[in-house]
């Protein structure tokens, strides 16, 4: 894709009208330089000049995104249709979607969570905003979340009835959220993490 491109017009606006075509890329999403405004010449009639402009395109952290998790899965010689959303401040949703795109996934998640970590530690390292970048890949994410909250509920029977803690296996922060959260109302029961990344656990513990 394109990143900057300079036209000329009989106006400023037709220049960059005819730069943001070129560009594939609406008026909100680029820089504007003005090189030389458009004159008419001598009476109007000898030595006009047109109207010059350069365009660039801003950085765009989906467009980042993109193309790294894209370089990534294709050095993995895996092919896989690739959609960057930005659904809410400073969070991006990337969805991976094709055949052979399953095998991003990896036993328990484990090579999607180091694509997810690698991805937020390249896309954040150069950047003065901090961004969170969450990749699911055939919706395993949602599945994923379904399962920990069964999971957590079955355990948290368990701690109450036996009146002893369960150490749960390491998991990434995502998913300790989701075990936090499904168990916040609980008043016989309450959580907390231990130890260091990547090898965080989740601790369920009996209310005395």
């Amino acid at each position: 894709m394109l990143k900057v491109i300079e036209k000329t017009g009989k106006s400023v606006q037709e220049a960059v009208n005819l730069a943001l075509q070129d560009l594939g890329v609406s008026e909100d999403r680029v820089e504007i330089e003005v090189l030389e405004e458009p004159s008419k010449g001598f009476l109007g009639i000898l030595g006009g000049r047109p109207a010059r402009v350069m365009v660039r395109v801003k950085d765009s952290v989906c467009d980042d995104v993109s193309l790294l998790v894209r370089e990534i899965v294709s050095a993995m010689g895996v092919a896989a249709d690739i959609k960057v959303e930005n659904e809410e401040e400073n969070r991006l949703y990337v969805r991976l979607e094709g055949e052979d795109a399953g095998v991003l996934i990896g036993r328990r998640g484990e090579t999607l969570n180091a694509l997810q970590y690698l991805v937020n530690l390249s896309i954040n390292r150069k950047r003065e905003e901090r961004y969170r970048v969450i990749i699911d890949v055939e919706g395993y994410r949602k599945k994923r979340e379904e399962t920990l909250q069964r999971l957590a509920l079955k355990l948290a029977d368990k701690v109450r009835r036996r009146g002893r803690s369960i150490v749960l296996e390491p998991m990434n922060a995502h998913e300790r959220r989701v075990i936090h959260t499904t168990l916040r109302s609980r008043n016989d029961i309450y959580t907390f993490s231990e130890g260091e990344e990547p090898y965080r656990k989740i601790v369920i513990a009996p209310r005395k």
